[in-house]
């Protein structure tokens, strides 16, 4: 429910961004008559049944598959074990380059797949590993197989990790006024505006596109922050990758909190969101 509702609150798409998109639909063959622009961000969302080329690509004559179908939007696999290991391999691939590559005996065709990389998964097979509310079911080696068919190399490429709890009734009976997407959507625009006058002459759009040279120049870090990655990282195990990644996600931490500098709170809060898969795979 929560991850449907990400395209809602994603920075508005731009023509060219709308162009792409539908060109990708339209090759695929999945581009409705009765809507010639594809206007709204993609929401993808495949099962864990479905097949390696519906996925990645290909066939006999070579199409996009969901996973560039889901370019500039969101794609979505819920149950995350449940896919085949090797299907999740691939997307180690996209989720770095930005594109997907597929090669047939008739050639070798590349379609862009930039998209916003979604997942949720159980901690086991029973759902209750670490749960207060009901024992586990599973055994030891269950739960080992069941959380290693997702690799640390994959683990490396998700940004952010969050367990997120059952809701107790009293939470979903409350009269609390909720945020609408459309507050905050109003939030994320302003950060987006923020990086479009930051990058406006390196030509990217945001943050996630950083290159380790850009991470150096628009990432820094004060002396109290430095410590606190630095202890992060050696604590963490963490590998360069994720290293990166948290430096970017500290900056767009910021830029939503609209401050120029990235404070030592925007770095602990982005590390906090790497050490949750630290508790259940213990890389």
């Amino acid at each position: 429910m929560l991850v449907r509702r990400l395209p809602t609150i994603l920075p508005n798409l731009s023509f060219d961004e709308v162009l792409e998109i539908t060109k990708i639909h339209s090759i695929a063959g999945v581009l409705r008559q009765d809507i010639p622009l594809i206007t709204t961000r993609p929401f993808r969302a495949p099962h864990h049944t479905a097949s390696d080329v519906s996925l990645v690509g290909g066939g006999r004559i070579p199409k996009p598959g969901e996973i560039s179908l889901a370019h500039y939007g969101v794609l979505f696999l819920d149950e995350l074990p449940e896919f085949k290991k090797s299907t999740l391999e691939v997307l180690r691939g996209p989720l770095e380059d930005r594109q997907m590559t597929v090669s047939r005996a008739n050639g070798t065709f590349t379609y862009p797949a930039n998209f916003m990389f979604a997942a949720s998964m159980n901690p086991c097979p029973c759902g209750y590993y670490g749960s207060k509310e009901k024992d586990c079911t599973c055994s030891a080696t269950a739960i080992s197989k069941y959380m290693g068919k997702i690799s640390g190399p994959l683990l490396d490429r998700i940004d952010i990790c969050i367990e997120v709890s059952p809701v107790k009734y009293q939470k979903l009976n409350s009269d609390e006024k909720i945020e609408t997407s459309e507050e905050i959507k109003k939030r994320v625009d302003k950060a987006r505006k923020i990086q479009l006058e930051r990058y406006k002459n390196v030509k990217i759009l945001s943050n996630s596109v950083l290159t380790p040279r850009l991470i150096e120049k628009y990432c820094k870090l004060d002396k109290e922050g430095k410590r606190i990655l630095e202890n992060a990282f050696n604590k963490l195990k963490l590998s360069a990758r994720a290293y990166g990644r948290i430096l970017k996600v500290a900056r767009t931490i910021a830029d939503l909190d609209e401050s120029e500098n990235i404070k030592v709170n925007h770095i602990a809060e982005a590390i906090q969101y790497r050490s949750i898969d630290r508790k259940y795979w213990g890389n």
